[in-house]
């Protein structure tokens, strides 16, 4: 039963949170909060996995799909859409759905997260194969518009990942990697946005930054891949090359301009000793990798 779940049951640390001061109630969110990171700590060795396997598929020119209803599809879109602008990737790359559409992000449709054809048929849409992986996200674990895009991706053949907060649920039953942080009950009962929200945020913060730095889209800790369109991008484009090359900022600009605004190039002229042409080149050879470039 849906009141068995442990992200629906009631939190004892915050029966009294109505009663409270500001502060005081602020107090028990954050304690709970506190939590979450340990929970997901737990489940490591899966979104190890689970990276791996994205890995392997975006070499291949396979691509990450991540589906969900609700937060849970909020989520999903939310980190599939700062992808581009972070690691400098074509939309198609990473990729969100959601129960209900485009409309849902603003607005909430939760009835149709009720149908599993729904999430086939989303699925099928944007041309989903057994080269793509596909990261279902529920917190329960058991919406049926997840389980059927998830059912129908292991049918094809491809990696699924179920992300959820309920061990032993039929999203981590179904699922081929499971990813299950117990976060725990809600300090609202049955209001996943808070600490299953939370718990997922910082999961899909993983497997994406995560294989992006397997990638070699990374050097160091830094976002070599970062696309300078505006002010702040290309100061920020600037400050990188900077560090890597030890140059003043003039001549870091100038480097950059002479890389084509490419920080991935500029960084491999100057380390590697090449000329654009030659850097790019290398480049290409590695796919994009700074850090095998630069070496050869």
């Amino acid at each position: 039963m849906l009141g068995d779940l442990l992200t629906e049951q009631l939190n004892q640390a915050s029966r009294g949170i109505d009663q409270l001061g500001t502060e005081d109630m602020l107090r028990v969110m954050n304690q709970e909060d506190a939590k979450v990171a340990a929970a997901v700590g737990e489940e490591l060795p899966r979104i190890a996995d689970a990276v791996d396997a994205i890995v392997s598929s975006l070499r291949q020119g396979g691509r990450l799909f991540y589906i969900g209803a609700g937060t849970s599809g909020r989520l999903g879109v939310l980190d599939a859409s700062e992808c581009p602008p972070t690691f400098h990737v074509p939309p198609e790359c990473v990729q969100g759905l959601i129960a209900g559409g485009e409309k849902a992000l603003s607005r909430a449709t939760e009835t149709s997260e009720d149908d599993p054809k729904l999430g086939v048929k989303d699925l099928r849409e944007r041309g989903f194969t057994n080269t793509d992986v596909l990261a279902g996200i529920a917190a329960s674990g058991r919406t049926p518009y997840v389980l059927g895009a998830v059912e129908e991706a292991n049918r094809l053949g491809a990696v699924t990942i179920g992300i959820s907060c309920v061990p032993g649920s039929k999203l981590a039953l179904t699922a081929r990697i499971a990813i299950t942080p117990a976060s725990g009950p809600e300090v609202i009962a049955g209001s996943t946005r808070l600490k299953a929200g939370t718990a997922t945020k910082m999961v899909l913060n993983m497997l994406t930054t995560g294989a992006f730095i397997r990638l070699g889209y990374v050097y160091g800790n830094m976002m070599v891949n970062v696309e300078p369109k505006n002010v702040k991008l290309r100061d920020r484009a600037l400050r990188i090359l900077m560090a890597v090359t030890g140059k003043e900022a003039p001549a870091a600009e100038d480097l950059l301009t002479s890389a084509g605004n490419n920080v991935q190039t500029a960084i491999v002229m100057q380390l590697g000793g090449l000329n654009r042409v030659e850097a790019q080149a290398r480049l290409a050879r590695v796919n994009g990798n700074v850090r095998e470039a630069i070496h050869g």
